[in-house]
């Protein structure tokens, strides 16, 4: 080996280990036209992102209040005819979250399904996103479309826009927003519309099957037991249906009614206006 290249690396060495021990700064080297900065964003603000903040005030989980008795049974055996007799018991109370619903209007006005209040003797109530419960004052109820009307006594509520569900087309993206399993309030999927005009016959554990839905919006956006009568909303932030079933024997296979409907049944509704 030559000096020079001795000398080479022996300066080599040194300006590495002057560098790892702090004693020589360290220099960026880059070719021409080529950057060396880096960006990183945070918390990306796309538009759905901003729809989810602006939608989720507006959307309330629906709560059931069932009252049973308890009762025991008694013989009588001076009764020859009816020697048993049912005595009442204690009389209890359960109560749940079992679906979702939206505000329309700031005066107090929530869209819903039908499935979701079906139990006339029941009574219900709504929780809103800021934590706070109302009394259902009113429902209004439509079976032929699975949709319903509630009324609570509440003003200045946050209110979602009616969009148009004439206008969706395949491969749109769109959010659904609800409670599924009565659990998880707030709960944002997204995913795409992959059906429009199906026809359908919706069911429900509890309540049996409603009548066939025509018509109907497919979406691939997961919706689950508790996200019946959420908003399905475009990245707008608009109404464009409502979330109603789902196909149990596949997956992300989703239905709801299209916003539409709901706008013929406000027209309709005149106690609501």
């Amino acid at each position: 080996m030559n000096k020079f290249w001795l000398f080479l690396l022996i300066g080599l060495n040194v300006l590495l280990l002057g560098q790892l021990n702090g004693l020589i700064p360290k220099f960026d080297f880059h070719l021409p036209g080529q950057s060396n900065n880096i960006t990183v964003t945070k918390g990306e603000n796309n538009s759905l992102v901003t729809a989810v903040k602006k939608a989720i005030p507006a959307v309330v989980t629906v709560k059931i209040t069932q009252t049973y008795s308890d009762y025991s049974i008694e013989f009588d055996p001076f009764n020859f005819f009816s020697p048993f007799r049912r005595v009442p018991g204690k009389t209890y109370q359960t109560t749940q979250n079992i679906g979702s619903g939206f505000i329309v209007r700031r005066d107090g006005l929530i869209v819903t399904n039908k499935h979701v209040v079906a139990d006339e003797n029941a009574r219900y109530s709504l929780i809103t996103n800021d934590k706070k419960e109302y009394a259902i004052e009113k429902i209004y109820r439509d079976p032929a479309n699975d949709l319903a009307l509630l009324k609570i006594a509440a003003p200045d509520l946050p209110a979602l826009t009616l969009g148009n569900s004439a206008e969706l087309e395949l491969g749109q993206t769109v959010m659904a927003i609800g409670t599924p399993l009565g659990q998880f309030t707030n709960t944002v999927t997204a995913g795409i519309i992959s059906g429009l005009g199906r026809g359908i016959t919706t069911g429900s554990r509890y309540e049996g099957y409603v009548e066939r839905l025509e018509n109907v919006i497919q979406t691939d956006a997961p919706i689950n037991p508790g996200n019946s009568g959420g908003p399905l909303l475009n990245d707008r932030r608009e109404i464009i249906g409502v979330n109603t079933a789902i196909a149990a024997e596949g997956q992300n296979i989703g239905f709801a009614i299209p916003v539409n409907i709901v706008k013929e049944l406000l027209l309709k509704a005149v106690e609501f206006k």
